[in-house]
């Protein structure tokens, strides 16, 4: 599928939160409904707007107040992250939460933190954004035929977000990814994403692909016709990185393949 025009790609919340935006601004949330799905910018509303799980209110909230001694002069988004990229994405890559002080402080997705700056630099390499870090909320990044989005929403303590939460967050994920018609290919950043991308799967759609796919880095789901190719892919942690079990040259090889999935004939993906 080729894409035409100059799609208006979908900016970071600011600082002053969505709903302050001006009309008609790059921040401005258009509410209404698309093809019978939520569009993207009601769907990241909800997603700012949402107080489901008390525990990560509470924790978020706390972290926002208390903050790191390394950003204490920073303002700390501290509500829950929507998705991040453009709106006529043909890539779509799921985390698992926002960290702490990383987008639960710049409240953008995979910003602010190591995890980010590795993830990002091999999008670039691999032409899916303009720069190779990933900073600030306002840093000038753009994606170009990705979208980026975690499937929870809020940071969790020790980073260990509950089964119950993450089964509650379900709803946003199904709004974004129903927001976003052209994705041909998913990459699961670690094995709770590619499983949990599986669940939503069956819950949504009631796809039980048998035999259930199994994660690895580089592995290759092929699910039933008219559904996104999924791939695996090691989650860029500090602990996968600075251990060499993920390298940049294995992250850049998975994206590189799903540039080729994306670009191939609908037919030949299967």
């Amino acid at each position: 599928m080729k894409l035409t025009g100059n799609p208006k790609r979908v900016p970071a919340p600011s600082r002053e939160g969505l709903r302050r935006a001006k009309p008609g601004s790059v921040h401005a949330i258009e509410p209404g409904r698309l093809g019978g799905a939520v569009s993207l910018g009601a769907a990241r509303e909800g997603i700012v707007r949402c107080a489901d799980c008390a525990r990560l209110r509470d924790y978020c909230t706390r972290v926002a107040a208390e903050k790191k001694a390394a950003h204490r002069d920073d303002v700390y988004w501290g509500r829950p992250v929507p998705g991040f990229g453009d709106p006529q994405a043909r890539l779509l890559l799921v985390g698992l939460a926002p960290a702490a002080h990383g987008a639960n402080r710049t409240g953008r997705v995979f910003t602010g933190d190591g995890s980010g700056d590795f993830l990002f630099d091999a999008l670039h390499a691999t032409g899916f954004a303009n720069i190779a870090t990933s900073r600030r909320a306002d840093d000038g990044l753009t994606l170009r035929d990705a979208y980026v989005l975690s499937a929870v929403r809020c940071a969790p303590p020790d980073n260990k977000p509950t089964p119950d939460e993450i089964v509650r967050c379900r709803r946003h994920l199904a709004a974004e990814i129903a927001a976003l018609p052209h994705v041909r290919v998913v990459v699961a950043l670690g094995k709770i994403r590619h499983d949990g991308y599986l669940a939503y799967l069956a819950a949504e759609h009631g796809v039980r692909p048998r035999p259930r796919p199994a994660f690895g880095h580089g592995s290759r789901a092929r699910l039933p016709p008219g559904l996104p190719t999924l791939l695996g892919c090691y989650h860029p942690s500090r602990q996968n990185t600075n251990t060499g079990k993920l390298t940049a040259p294995m992250m850049r090889a998975v994206f590189t393949q799903a540039r080729a999935l994306i670009e191939m004939p609908e037919v030949s993906r299967f």
